[in-house]
Formats: structure tokens, C-alpha cells, sequence
């Protein structure tokens, strides 16, 4: 899933003016590009490995500093070069697939999210390469592959259920798209993901388009209208809101948007939840 990703990426690159603006503020296609990519002062993949393997220790990097000093590095690297950048780390994802010892993958990284299995982590770029994709529609690319929306939502499950395992949460989600989905149950032991069938929902799921899922999972797009329209659908609010913690230790996280818009559901927008939830 996530060579797929990275190879339906660099496509979308390949294909658009990186000049052109996207919807993200200040960025260009160019940016977006860069900040994906290996370099000699930005090697992500790596320093994610290392981590692994010194016990998961350290603090989380500040991403939005991190993206500016590797944009603002690289601003005036040629097509050629932010293409070479992109499959290096393409490569270097197909190596830790390959060469690295099974044991690695369950091994505790230091994430932006906090620590993680590494496998997890590594399939979070499956998501990461599916919202950015979807960014670059904005810059006349085409969508990103069903195939590649549906692995970044896999990812979505993934870290979500492995952060509800993280704080001793027994719960889970179907995150449901008319083409199946995925979801996660999660306990203080573990967690689980499993592929949905299209149709299928049992328990606490969010339901809508795949595009529009991972839209409001990263914020490009406030889920509340959506909601309104019935274009999102959250069943089991309830059941989605034992997920609330996560919101709290971790406010940064993909999917947070789709927690407030629960509590949101649940309290009303003056109730408390509302308050606790209110993105301030």
C-alpha cells in the first residue's frame, strides 16, 4: 500500500506546474513536493529507524518547523531534484520493507504523534501521500487512485488504533466509503484493523466519500457543513466519543477534526463537550 502511494505521488508530481499554488496557504506544488522528500539535511525515514532502535526515545519533532526549514532550504530546487528527492524516500521506505528485521516493525519510534510502532509510522505516509495528493488537485493534478484513498485510510485506522491502545481505550471505529473501508478495535492490549466491506458498519463509524473522509480527518475541510448536508454521516456518537482522550493527549492528531465534530454532535456547540472540543 504504501509504494503505491509513493509511486501515485510522484506521478501527481511529475504531471503539474510545481509554480502553481495550492490550496495550502503559502504553498506551492513546489512545497508540498519538497517536504515529502529525502534530502542530505532531511533524511525522516532514517532518523525514524534510528529512533526504533535506540528504545524510542526523544521528543516528537515540531513539524511546522520542520516544513519550514526544509521548504525554505530547498525553494529553489530544480523539477529533476524534487523528484530525485521523492524517490529516494520511495526507495529508502522499500528498503526498510525489505531488508529491515521483522522485530523493527513493532519496535517504539518517536513519531509527531508521540511514539509508535515503526510499521505504523510507516504506513502513515500511505496517508500522509493520499491527503497531499488530494492537495495537489488543487494545482490541476489529477485525484489520487481509489486504491491509494483507501490506503491512507488504512493508516488513518491504524494510528488511530494505535493511539486508543496507548491510552488503555476499549474502543473503535469504521471509518465506511460507499467502495468498503477500513476500522480498528483497540483495548489496553493492543489493537486490531480490519478491511470493511462496502455496506457493512457495526459500532461507532463515520461514513462518507473517501476524498471527503480524509479531507476532514486532516482539517483541509471543516466537517460540520458536511455533516449538516448529510454528506458525513457519524453513527454511535456515543461510541466515537470514547475516543475523545486521544483528542486531548495527542490535539494534533489525523482524525481529531471528525472527534470534535462528534462532540460537537453530542453536547452541542455550547454545551461542554462542545467547549472542550472547540478548536481555539
Amino acid at each position: 500500500m504504501v509504494l503505491e502511494a509513493w509511486d501515485a505521488f510522484i506521478d501527481e508530481v511529475a504531471a503539474v506546474d510545481l509554480d502553481r499554488p495550492s490550496r495550502l496557504s503559502g504553498w506551492r506544488a513546489h512545497e508540498i513536493a519538497v517536504h515529502l522528500g529525502c534530502w542530505d539535511d532531511h533524511t525522516a525515514l532514517a532518523d525514524l529507524i534510528a529512533s526504533a532502535r535506540s528504545g524510542g526515545i526523544g521528543t516528537p519533532p515540531e513539524v511546522d518547523a520542520v516544513n519550514a526549514r526544509v521548504t525554505a532550504a530547498h525553494r529553489n530546487a530544480s523539477r529533476d531534484e524534487v523528484l530525485a528527492a521523492l524517490r529516494r524516500n520511495r526507495d529508502a521506505t522499500a528498503r526498510y520493507l525489505k531488508e529491515e528485521p521483522v522485530e523493527l516493525d513493532t519496535a517504539p519510534t518517536v513519531s509527531v504523534v508521540g511514539r509508535l510502532p515503526l510499521l505504523s509510522v510507516v504506513l502513515g505516509q500511505a496517508y500522509e501521500l493520499a491527503v497531499h495528493g488530494l492537495d495537489l488537485v488543487s494545482c490541476g493534478s489529477e485525484p489520487p487512485p481509489p486504491s491509494v484513498l483507501q490506503s491512507g485510510l488504512a493508516a488513518l485506522a491504524d494510528v488511530t488504533g494505535a493511539l486508543a491502545a496507548s491510552c488503555d481505550i476499549a474502543g473503535g471505529v469504521t471509518l465506511a466509503t460507499p467502495d468498503g473501508g477500513w476500522g480498528f478495535a483497540a483495548d489496553g492490549d493492543g489493537w486490531t484493523v480490519h478491511r470493511a466491506p462496502s455496506g457493512w458498519m457495526s459500532g461507532p463509524a463515520v461514513e462518507a466519500s473517501a476524498p471527503l473522509l480524509l479531507e476532514a480527518a486532516s482539517g483541509r475541510i471543516n466537517p460540520v457543513p458536511a455533516a449538516a448536508t448529510r454528506r458525513l454521516k457519524v453513527h454511535d456518537v456515543a461510541g466515537l466519543l470514547l475516543l475523545a482522550p486521544i483528542v486531548q493527549k495527542v490535539p494534533g492528531i489525523p482524525g481529531g477534526p471528525i472527534l470534535q465534530l462528534a462532540a460537537r454532535t453530542m453536547g452541542g456547540a455550547g454545551g461542554m463537550l462542545g467547549r472542550l472540543f472547540r478548536r481555539g
